[in-house]
């Protein structure tokens, strides 16, 4: 027979399995972003190629944690921190597989601008918003693999960092153009390239936000709507003055 220790044993084996797989999740989008970097710099068809051909298995592995997390929760009623680690996880396989999606976005930009030559100052700003998004998201994972609250509150700081970075090179495209090293169509690709890296340090705040729910409760959200409540109590309280 049974036990009900056993069945909470199995389910919190279970959830580890599943903390895991989104760990893994994160550290195959950590590996990614410097491989395409370099695959975009050095116009690596080969690599490009490689890259876009593992996407489906990204993507089967975060529908597989999404699957298991669902499972969980309707056959065990987790509550307190369980329930936290699950409803994130169920947030975070799809804010990894669409980080992973905008790596393959600049393999693809990679392979529309084959060919043509990138000027140093315009590879220089693109690797170090490479290097930064790098940062930001080994930091983030390392920061759900630890529930570390304290790290996940840097995340945003750092990215006003790679911010600032996407406003330079939108810069440097601009001036690039019209110094005619590049053509029209690799700046529009480089300004696509330019919010891909952008998006990813966006997907590593949005991971933090869930680091830090899981181990407080808390998210941004609920700040807005105490805010939101807030302007309803006051706007009835003046309709009440007006009576």
């Amino acid at each position: 027979m049974v036990n009900a220790h056993d069945l909470r044993g199995d389910f919190h084996a279970d959830l580890d399995h599943v903390r895991t797989e989104v760990a893994g999740l994160g550290a195959s989008v950590v590996e990614l972003i410097p491989r395409v970097t370099a695959i975009l710099l050095e116009q690596d068809l080969e690599g490009a190629e490689y890259v876009l051909r593992g996407d489906d298995e990204i993507d089967a592995r975060a529908v597989d944690v999404e699957e298991h997390a669902l499972r969980l929760l309707a056959l065990q009623a987790p509550v307190a921190d369980d329930l936290r680690n699950l409803a994130a996880a169920l947030k975070l396989a799809p804010e990894i597989e669409r980080s992973a999606d905008l790596c393959c976005n600049i393999c693809k930009a990679a392979r529309r601008i084959y060919g043509h030559s990138l000027d140093p100052k315009l590879r220089g700003i693109i690797q170090r918003m490479s290097d930064q998004a790098h940062q930001e998201y080994k930091s983030v994972i390392e920061a759900y693999i630890a529930t570390d609250e304290v790290a996940a509150a840097a995340i945003p700081d750092m990215d006003e960092y790679l911010d600032d970075l996407h406003r330079q090179l939108i810069q440097q495209i601009f001036e690039s153009h019209a110094a005619g090293t590049i053509d029209l169509q690799v700046a529009v690709q480089m300004a696509m390239v330019a919010r891909f890296y952008e998006r990813l340090g966006d997907h590593a705040v949005n991971i933090s936000q869930r680091v830090i729910y899981i181990a407080t409760g808390w998210l941004p959200e609920h700040d807005s709507a105490l805010r939101h409540q807030a302007r309803i109590a006051g706007v009835a309280a003046g309709d009440q003055g007006d009576d």
